[in-house]
């Protein structure tokens, strides 16, 4: 029984326990309602008392910008009404002087007119004047028909039978002066095609001799390059293919082949040698080869370097190189590339003047002596050997009745044919483009400059591009200005008869005067 009262009291307990405290809990909650409805109305409060002072001072915001609006639009009034004031006088300016120019061109049509009646009035007077000039005309030949009794065509022609009789002779004398002047003009145009065309491309030759010199740094190289026995100089021979001359010359051995390319090759595997300081038969052939990669480089470059220049296109790939190859070879002390490459310069400029096809001329200048790069190692003569490379790469007929004509073995076809063996001639013979014997050559030189200072007047005289210039100093005292043009005439006069040369000699006469102080 006690356990079961215990149980009562306890559950007594915890519902007193549960009422008080829900007692409690809704006098806290009432209380916060209480707070929370103070707070929202103290802010409904102070949220209409801010919106009031929002709302006055938007009102007083807006009667300022009236205001600034009202005085700006008042600003841009008065402005506008000061620039339609200014528009107004410039158009009032511009209306007085549009009324001043249609006064002037109304007196400009005014007087135009008046003029314009004048001349119609003095053109009926020369109507008038020229009908009365071909009445007394008519009436003159009217008489003179009576008084001759011959008409207009009658006497026409009796004067004309005698005029030419009169004037036959006179007239054929004219006419074959006339015919002789066209000759000599046409020969002169001629010459100064040729000229021209030499003067805008001219280039000096360095002669190469038919042997090759090398140079050594001292003389017991010689020993070096023979060898012990002689096997070093017999492998350089059996693998080039040249002689070596080795004599009592200070520091150099010469070459000797009748190939060009042969010797060029040996001339650089002995300087390779010399330089490398290992000469033994195996270096000599390994030194070799690399001089032959070389040169066969060298020869590509080369004939490259020639089509480009000259601006000859669509050339055979073998051609490019026999072109190459003429770079290593002379003909009389002339190289042959270069003067392939002059002839076909002067032979494109003589076509260009004479309205011929240029670039024709061109091709068939610079192929023309193409014979010579294989003429030492083939039977035949270069032009045949040119005409048999021509047709085997398929270069046209008229290049190579170009080629084969240049020295004359055919007749020309063409113009340009006759062109490329001018030019040929022009290139071989002018002064110093092909090897003279040296005595004779300074004979001349010396010859030349005899001839120029033999007259007075001249100070010094200088023969210059291996003689095909002479540049003459004349003393200012004794020679005047338009004496200078009648003392080169008469050096000029000498020369040609007292000198034979090839092509043509310049002579340049210099007067220089000269006045000098000394500041003090």
């Amino acid at each position: 029984m006690e356990w079961l009262y215990l149980i009562i009291g306890l559950v007594l307990g915890l519902i007193l326990g549960g009422f008080f405290i829900n007692l409690y809990y809704k006098k806290g909650l009432s209380k916060k309602q209480k707070d929370l409805q103070e707070e929202a109305a103290k802010a409904q409060a102070d949220s209409s008392k801010i919106l009031a002072e929002a709302q006055k001072e938007a009102e007083n915001r807006k009667r300022e910008l009236l205001l600034q609006a009202k005085e700006e639009i008042s600003k841009a009034r008065v402005e506008l009404e000061h620039d339609v004031r200014d528009r107004k006088q410039e158009l009032a300016r511009e209306r007085n002087k549009l009324e001043q120019k249609e006064d002037n061109v109304e007196k400009l049509l005014v007087s135009a007119e008046n003029k314009r009646n004048d001349l119609e009035k003095k053109y009926q007077d020369v109507l008038e004047t020229e009908a009365r000039a071909k009445d007394l005309e008519r009436r003159k030949a009217e008489e003179l028909e009576r008084v001759s009794g011959l008409s207009i065509a009658e006497a026409r022609t009796l004067v004309l039978e005698a005029a030419e009789r009169e004037y036959s002779h006179d007239m054929a004398t004219m006419l074959k002066q006339m015919e002789e002047k066209t000759k000599q003009d046409a020969d002169k145009i001629a010459k100064d095609i040729i000229v021209t065309s030499i003067q805008r491309y001219a280039t000096d030759y360095v002669s190469e001799a038919t042997v090759s010199v090398v140079n050594l740094p001292n003389d017991e190289m010689k020993g070096r390059i023979i060898g012990r026995e002689g096997r070093n100089i017999r492998a350089i021979e059996t693998i080039t293919g040249v002689d070596l001359i080795i004599d009592d010359t200070p520091e150099a051995v010469i070459l000797s082949s009748f190939d060009p390319i042969r010797r060029e090759i040996a001339r650089l595997t002995i300087e390779k040698l010399v330089v490398d300081g290992r000469i033994h038969p195996a270096r000599i052939e390994e030194m070799a080869n690399k001089a032959r990669k070389e040169i066969n480089q060298t020869i590509k470059q080369e004939g490259e370097r020639a089509a480009y220049e000259t601006g000859v296109m669509n050339l055979h790939p073998e051609i490019i190189k026999l072109l190459g190859k003429l770079k290593y070879r002379t003909s009389y002390g002339q190289n042959v590339l270069q003067h392939s490459i002059e002839v076909c310069w002067i032979a494109g400029m003589m076509a260009g003047e004479l309205g011929l096809d240029v670039t024709f001329a061109k091709r068939a200048g610079l192929l023309h002596d193409i014979g010579k790069a294989v003429d030492f190692e083939q039977e035949g003569t270069h032009i045949e050997l040119g005409a048999d490379i021509a047709r085997k790469y398929h270069e046209s007929p008229d290049i190579i009745n170009a080629i084969e004509a240049h020295h004359g073995d055919v007749e020309p076809q063409t113009a340009v044919a006759v062109l490329v063996a001018a030019a040929d001639a022009i290139s071989a013979a002018r002064p110093g483009a092909r090897r003279e014997n040296l005595e004779t050559y300074i004979k001349r030189i010396q010859k030349l400059e005899e001839i120029a200072t033999s007259f007075d007047g001249v100070e010094k005289s200088y023969a210059i591009q291996a003689g095909r210039e002479i540049r003459v100093i004349v003393s200012p005292d004794k020679v005047s200005d338009d004496e200078m043009i009648l003392k080169a005439r008469q050096i000029c006069k000498k020369i040609e008869d007292e000198l034979d040369y090839p092509g043509q000699i310049k002579v340049n006469i210099i007067r220089e005067t000269r006045a000098t102080d000394v500041a003090k």
